[in-house]
């Protein structure tokens, strides 16, 4: 269960290190526009706040690896904990897409995380 634990929870790492990718490299290109529904113009004005955003999900995905990597369920429920919020707040104030890309996994990853370790 432990082993099933890890591969979820490095998926969830892997959906954020997208996310930094999209919205650090790819957020002005047709690909970024086009996962976000902008417009070259907005995509041009918020670059900078997009690149921002993406690095917080570089640092979601660092935490996640790091937690699976120290083999420590804690620090693994902490960054877990942070995407779900993170999740929460996105789907509630920016898209409802959000909380079925970024909310249910990390749920989901937080409840095989407390069942593989208890």
């Amino acid at each position: 269960m432990i082993i099933l634990s890890n591969i979820i929870v490095l998926l969830i790492a892997a959906i954020h290190l997208h996310i930094l990718i999209l919205e650090m490299f790819l957020w002005q290109a047709p690909t970024g526009r086009r996962v976000f529904a902008t417009t070259a113009e907005f995509a041009a004005a918020t670059r900078v706040l997009a690149a921002n955003q993406g690095l917080y999900n570089g640092f979601l995905a660092a935490g996640l690896a790091w937690g699976v990597w120290r083999a420590d369920p804690a620090v693994q429920l902490f960054f877990l904990g942070c995407v779900l919020v993170a999740g929460v707040f996105g789907g509630l104030t920016a898209s409802r897409k959000i909380l079925k890309v970024q909310a249910l996994p990390a749920l989901i990853a937080i409840l095989v995380v407390i069942g593989a370790h208890h």
